[in-house]
């Protein structure tokens, strides 16, 4: 059944537990090419919990609550995998010393900076909504894109090494799966945000590529980490994006 894996693909990419099911990397790799169905489910949660705060709360305070949540729902691991990209990219060194960095549990200064920018350019966003419908539109939009892109990603790439990655780019080199995920995010997008939607779309898919080649180059290929950084940075262009055009 196609309820069971996607329940499963959910659970990874947000702290919903799915004890019934399990969790299994090759179910979640398997199916990855539903990660933008799963990125709707996950910004309808985070999106009516912003509705609300931004119709009944001051702007600045339900800007945090947003930003909060965002956090707390997907569980922290994608924000950590922003820390060590950031991390891994900026030490001097061969491609060595750019996985030791990256696997290093400790965050470094090109990390933590990279999550303060994201965590301000979030908060600035959110808060450039004037109308909690278009914000409710937003932030679901920009939930499907940030898990395409991984998906894009995992499509046109190989792992830098073998390990968490593997799985993914093993499985989204089949065509159909490509084709599924791509007709999934282009439907959603247009249904939830028109054109400008499909606009953002493919503007955060340039970013996306563009975090791939700055990985291939100094890691060898995407990892865990690189996808994480992918979804967070993702998420934060669209969100600015759709916060600033007009429509």
């Amino acid at each position: 059944m196609v309820f069971e894996p996607l329940i499963s693909t959910l659970s990874f990419l947000t702290i919903i537990p799915t004890s019934k099911y399990g969790f299994d990397l090759r179910v979640i790799a398997r199916n990855m090419y539903f990660f933008p169905i799963c990125g709707a489910v996950i910004g309808l949660i985070i999106g009516i919990i912003g509705f609300y705060a931004s119709t009944f709360l001051p702007e600045y305070i339900a800007s945090f609550i947003i930003l909060v949540t965002f956090v707390l729902i997907t569980g922290i691991h994608h924000i950590d995998g922003l820390a060590d990209f950031s991390d891994g990219v900026m030490v001097k060194g061969d491609r060595d010393s750019k996985r030791r960095a990256m696997s290093d549990p400790v965050v470094g200064s090109a990390g933590a900076s990279a999550l303060i920018i994201n965590f301000i350019g979030l908060f600035i966003a959110i808060l450039n909504f004037e109308s909690s419908t278009r914000l409710f539109y937003a932030i679901i939009v920009s939930e499907v894109i940030a898990k395409y892109v991984m998906v894009m990603q995992a499509s046109v790439g190989e792992s830098a090494w073998t390990g968490f990655s593997s799985p993914f780019t093993i499985e989204m080199k089949k065509l159909s799966k490509i084709i599924t995920s791509i007709i999934l995010t282009v439907v959603l997008v247009f249904l939830l945000q028109g054109i400008v939607g499909l606009l953002t779309l493919g503007i955060v898919i340039v970013i996306g590529f563009i975090i791939y080649c700055v990985a291939y180059r100094n890691f060898g290929g995407v990892s865990g980490d690189v996808f994480g950084a992918s979804n967070e940075i993702s998420r934060l262009a669209s969100l600015m994006i759709l916060s600033t055009i007009i429509i």
